[in-house]
């Protein structure tokens, strides 16, 4: 079952990236009417949450700039960013990294519990789970905003 959950990280995350290396510059930034965000945000958001999930960023984590909690994290939205963004292609660049490192975690570690129950889950693995459920729903997001710019 573990195999099965990593290949599904992969196959998700390489759509993931088609995706977003057909995006243009333009489209990346445009917040269509009804989103709370952007796609720029989307992407930023996936990595970050998954960094979150998967790594326990930002206290066990250091491959990723602390400052996007507060670029990316859940409620933010890109009409309050301040200071440096990373730009797509670094976000991009970062993701490509992220899952090499998803693609190393222990498989004995998806049994393992959380120290805290999390949105009713109590596993590692279910945890993972739910990141891989998160990142296609904002792949979703990212398709339906493509459409609208």
């Amino acid at each position: 079952m573990s195999e099965l959950l990593f290949k599904q990280f992969e196959l998700t995350r390489v759509s993931f990236l088609k995706n977003i290396e057909t995006i243009t510059a333009e489209q990346v930034s445009v917040q269509p009417e009804g989103f709370n965000n952007n796609i720029h945000w989307h992407i930023g958001h996936v990595l970050t949450v998954t960094e979150q999930f998967m790594m326990g960023f930002p206290k066990k984590s250091s491959h990723l700039p602390a400052n996007y909690i507060e670029l990316f994290g859940n409620g933010t939205r890109p009409s309050e960013w301040t200071g440096d963004v990373p730009s797509v292609d670094v976000l991009r660049d970062q993701l490509k990294a992220q899952l090499g490192r998803v693609k190393e975690v222990p498989a004995s570690m998806l049994d393992e519990k959380l120290k805290k129950p999390f949105l009713g889950l109590e596993t590692f693995g279910e945890l993972a789970n739910m990141a891989l459920f998160h990142e296609a729903y904002h792949l979703g997001q990212i398709h339906a905003m493509r459409k609208l710019v």
